[in-house]
């Protein structure tokens, strides 16, 4: 067998495990967040039925999901004219019945769907789990990625949607981000825009065009949306709103007026200020000016979201949105389950990963490694220090002995490179008396203990498990 160069997916990446560190001082961080919410952990497979993913995130989303192909000879079954025709799309329903899950949200819903004799309304729950997407890998987007999610299903209350600001707001201070932005829009104020310009049809088209403001620009903007149907007049009504600038107050005082005659359209800027008035008597008014903007061009392009949505993004580092989502009333209604309405975000930890690198946020060590390395100097030293390395366990020490007699400059080189701060030796002289020899790796200076002394040093000095 001819030797193959090994080598990563496009789009993927290996994690060491200091970085291991980093991205669970994250997860950790975002979970104390979430429960102190009142949120509870589910989680959900790798991979969905195809036909649970598909349709729920508009034609440009669907073409991203990875579909998995089927066990055995999945091209025996499928129709022959399509085979000729080499058409993949109508292909794909006889050779793939399975995919890989293109985010939390729509497998949340299932589960709700599934579960809902079991679950309390309103069900608050969130998952830290990866998802796949056939993006086109650049920096700060992958193909694999991790998503951190937070929903709520069951209340048509806004007050959850400003909970879901505040959320924000802690977990990405608590994450020493100084600088970001939540983006906040209404969907209802983009069917309200669709439906002044007489296009309530191609909403859709609208959004998908809009969202897109950002990378492409305004006539890139114009472009898409003229071959979406719509006209140079309904561009010249479009882009004051486009472009709306001013206080957030401001904005949607604007929007009033230029929606006065859509009640769809009113009702989503009605909504936007019942977010703001929680915010207030939430005493946190001062987020409104320093943290959140009102943006028109926030569409998030996919199909299930109805009302408030959201996106956050850094402004010390050069990256896309680090967070996003919104109220999505009709999800549940597409697996069976009517009338259940439902709201959440998503944080992009890969992204909030590279940010918090770039700005070196990450604490210097943000978990407990090994504290204290045993020596290891032959068969009977081993067998005199199991009985200590158990106990140091059992305190919640974390303590490993090198698991053969080598030299001990190799040993020492060991816990140099796993940065251990504490070597313990014990040789026959401190078998005999049952004190032993500890050396600080950072100053190189040694003491002798006991092994109750031993315990209390690391208990005061050392991170526990």
């Amino acid at each position: 067998m001819a030797n193959i160069k090994p080598s990563l997916a496009k789009g993927t990446r290996d994690f060491s495990p200091r970085e291991m560190e980093k991205r669970n001082y994250i997860f950790n961080t975002l979970r104390t967040v979430f429960k102190k919410f009142g949120y509870n952990e589910i989680q959900t497979p790798s991979f969905e039925n195809l036909s649970t993913l598909t349709g729920k995130y508009g034609e440009e989303g669907d073409k991203l999901i990875f579909k998995i192909l089927n066990s055995g000879d999945y091209l025996a079954k499928a129709p022959e004219d399509f085979l000729n025709a080499k058409s993949s799309n109508k292909l794909i329903p006889h050779i793939s019945e399975k995919a890989l899950r293109y985010d939390l949200t729509v497998p949340f819903a299932r589960y709700v769907v599934m579960h809902q004799h079991e679950i309390a309304l309103p069900f608050k729950r969130f998952q830290i789990q990866p998802v796949w997407r056939a993006d086109r890998p650049q920096r700060g987007r992958y193909r694999e990625f991790y998503q951190c999610d937070v929903d709520v299903v069951g209340s048509s209350s806004l007050l959850n949607e400003a909970e879901f600001i505040l959320v924000y707001q802690e977990a990405l201070a608590t994450l020493g981000l100084k600088d970001f932005t939540i983006k906040i829009n209404n969907r209802k104020i983009l069917s309200g825009i669709a439906e002044v310009i007489g296009k309530p049809e191609l909403i859709v088209d609208m959004t998908v065009a809009i969202d897109k403001l950002d990378k492409i620009g305004l006539d890139g903007v114009n472009k898409e949306l003229l071959a979406r149907g719509f006209t140079e007049t309904d561009l010249d009504v479009l882009k004051p709103i486009i472009l709306l600038d001013g206080s957030n107050d401001e904005k949607l005082l604007s929007l009033k007026r230029v929606l006065s005659a859509s009640n769809v359209g009113l009702q989503g800027i009605a909504e936007i200020e019942e977010v703001f008035r929680y915010l207030k008597n939430f005493g946190v008014e001062r987020l409104l000016d320093d943290f959140i903007e009102v943006d028109i061009t926030l569409a998030r392009g996919l199909n299930y979201y109805t009302g408030c949505i959201f996106e956050v993004k850094t402004n010390e580092v050069s990256m896309g949105s680090i967070g996003g989502g919104g109220r999505y009333d009709d999800l549940t209604g597409m697996f069976g389950l009517k009338d259940l309405t439902g709201v959440g975000v998503s944080f992009g930890a890969d992204r909030i990963y590279d940010v918090l690198e770039e700005l070196n946020l990450f604490p210097g060590s943000t978990s407990a490694s090994t504290q204290l390395l045993i020596v290891n100097f032959g068969e009977e030293a081993c067998q005199h220090t199991l009985p200590l390395l158990y106990n140091l366990r059992e305190a919640g020490i974390a303590a490993e002995l090198y698991p053969n007699a080598a030299k001990l400059k190799k040993q020492m080189g060991y816990a140099d490179a796993k940065q251990i701060p504490y070597v313990l030796l014990i040789g026959e002289e401190e078998m005999a008396s049952s004190v032993y020899s500890l050396k600080d790796m950072a100053s190189g200076e040694q003491q002798k203990v006991s092994a109750e002394q031993l315990l209390a040093f690391l208990t005061k000095n050392a991170i526990s498990c």
